[in-house]
C-alpha cells in the first residue's frame, strides 16, 4: 500500500492547518458552554438550531482537513473564504444565543486578528467589515435569552447603554487590530524577506570566494608542472634531431604550454586590475555589440540575429571584464543548447538595461529552474553549474539580475537586467 505524502508546508497551507485546529478547539468549547448553559443554568435556547450550527461548522472543519490532504496550494482567496465561513458561523450561533448580549460576542476579534496577520490589506478589511456588519445586525435581530438580558424579551429593551458600549468598543478594537496587526505583520514579513536575501547573498559570496580560492590555488600549482613541461620539451626537441614530424609535434606542444602559462599570467594581472580599479562607464549598445563579436570569434559555428530597440538617447553601463565574461557564459549556454538562430535583443528604460538571449533548444527543466544560479546546478549532461552560478553572482554584484524562462514557442529566454549608469559618472 503506497505511503501517503506529507501535507504541503508552504506558509498559506500552514496557516490553514492552524486555522482548522483553532476552529476545532473553539467550536468544541462553544458546544461545551451550550450544554452547560442548558443543563445547569436552564438557558432557554433554540437547541435544535444551535446544535445544527455547531454540526455545520464541524462538517466544514472535516472538509477542510480533507482538502489539506489534497496536494494543492492554498490561495489568499481560499483562506479568505474560510475566515468568512467562520464569521458566518459565529453570526449564526450568536443569533440563536442572545445576539449582542452574548458574553462571547467579542470572539469576532479572533478572525479579524488572524486575517490582519496573514492576509493582504484588502482581505483583512473585508473580514473586519463583515464581522462589524454581523455584530451590528445582532443588535436588532436575534433570539433573546432571558438570562442574558435581565428578563427582557424584546430587542428594543435589550439595546441598553452597556451593549452599545460593547459594540462601540468592538468597532474601535476591530479597526485598530486590523490596521496595526497588519502593519506589524507586513513589517515582519518584509524583514524576514530582507534577512533571507542577505543570507542568500552571504552564502553566494562564500561559494564565490571558495571557487576563487580554489582557482587561485590551482593556477599557482599549475605553474610548476607547466615550467617542467617547457624544460622537458626543450630537451626533447634537442634529442629529436632530424625528425620533422616529431619536431612539429613538439613545437605544437610547446606553443600550447606557452599559451597556458600566458593565460595564467593574464588571469593574475586581470585580477589585480579589477581589485584596484573601478568599473568602466561605456555605451551599452557598443559594449554588447563588442561582447557579441568577441563571442563569435570563440563560437564560429553559431548563427545569430541581434536587435537593438530604438531610443533617442543611448544608455550607459558600468562594466568590467567579469561582466563581459558573465554575458559570454550566457551566450555559450544558448549556443550549447542550439547554435542556430540565437536571438539577442537590447532594450533599456529609465533605470535599467535589458539584454534578452533566446535560443531554440529543449528549454529548462521545471525541476531545476528555481535552482539555476543559486547552487552548482547545470542544464548540461556534463556541466558542473559553476559558470551559471558565477554569472549570477557577477551580475548581482553589479546590481542586476538574471532570469531564465521557457519561451512559449520553444527554447529558453534568458533575461539580463542591469542598472543604467548616470551619464556624469
Amino acid at each position: 500500500m503506497p505511503t501517503a505524502q506529507p501535507l504541503p508546508l508552504s506558509t498559506p497551507n500552514r496557516n490553514l492547518v492552524r486555522l482548522t485546529i483553532v476552529r476545532g478547539i473553539t467550536w468544541t468549547g462553544f458546544l461545551a458552554a451550550i450544554i452547560f448553559g442548558v443543563e445547569v443554568l436552564d438557558f432557554e435556547l433554540e437547541v435544535t438550531a444551535v446544535i445544527g450550527v455547531v454540526l455545520i461548522m464541524a462538517v466544514i472543519n472535516l472538509a477542510t482537513w480533507w482538502r489539506l490532504g489534497r496536494h494543492r496550494a492554498v490561495t489568499d482567496g481560499e483562506y479568505l473564504l474560510h475566515l468568512l465561513a467562520d464569521v458566518a458561523g459565529l453570526t449564526s450561533l450568536f443569533y440563536f444565543t442572545g445576539g449582542a448580549s452574548n458574553p462571547f460576542i467579542t470572539y469576532y476579534l479572533v478572525p479579524v486578528t488572524i486575517a490582519a496577520a496573514t492576509l493582504p490589506w484588502r482581505c483583512a478589511w473585508i473580514i473586519a467589515a463583515t464581522s462589524m456588519a454581523g455584530y451590528s445586525a445582532l443588535l436588532a435581530f436575534h433570539y433573546p435569552v432571558p438570562q442574558l438580558t435581565g428578563g427582557h424579551y424584546g430587542p428594543a429593551e435589550s439595546l441598553n447603554l452597556h451593549i452599545l458600549g460593547m459594540w462601540l468598543n468592538f468597532a474601535l478594537s476591530a479597526g485598530l487590530v486590523t490596521f496595526f496587526i497588519y502593519k506589524m505583520a507586513h513589517a515582519l514579513r518584509s524583514r524576514e524577506q530582507a534577512l533571507s536575501r542577505t543570507r542568500e547573498a552571504a552564502l553566494r559570496n562564500e561559494q564565490v570566494l571558495a571557487v576563487a580560492t580554489q582557482a587561485a590555488g590551482t593556477a599557482h600549482e599549475l605553474g610548476t608542472p607547466l615550467s617542467t613541461m617547457a624544460v622537458l620539451l626543450s630537451e626533447m626537441r634537442e634529442e629529436a634531431g632530424e625528425q620533422p614530424m616529431l619536431l612539429k609535434d613538439i613545437d605544437l606542444l610547446r606553443r600550447q604550454v606557452d599559451t597556458c602559462k600566458s593565460r595564467l599570467q593574464q588571469l593574475v594581472e586581470s585580477a589585480d586590475r579589477r581589485r584596484m580599479g573601478k568599473p568602466q562607464i561605456t555605451d551599452a549598445e557598443l559594449w554588447v555589440a563588442g561582447v557579441v563579436q568577441r563571442w563569435l570569434v570563440l563560437r564560429p559555428d553559431v548563427s545569430h540575429l541581434m536587435e537593438v530597440a530604438e531610443h533617442r538617447k543611448p544608455a550607459r553601463l558600468a562594466v568590467d571584464t567579469t561582466l563581459e565574461q558573465a554575458l559570454i557564459n550566457l551566450l555559450n549556454n544558448a549556443a550549447d543548447a542550439n547554435p542556430d538562430n540565437i536571438a539577442i535583443r537590447l532594450d533599456w528604460h529609465d533605470n535599467e538595461v535589458i539584454i534578452d538571449i533566446r535560443d531554440h533548444g529543449p528549454g529548462v527543466a521545471l525541476s531545476i529552474a528555481d535552482q539555476l544560479g543559486e547552487t552548482f546546478v547545470s542544464t548540461k549532461s556534463k556541466g558542473m553549474g559553476i559558470g551559471l552560478f558565477l554569472t549570477h553572482a557577477t551580475i548581482n554584484r553589479f546590481g542586476g539580475g538574471v532570469s531564465l524562462y521557457n519561451h512559449p514557442e520553444g527554447g529558453t529566454l534568458t533575461e539580463v537586467v542591469l542598472p543604467r549608469a548616470a551619464a556624469n559618472e
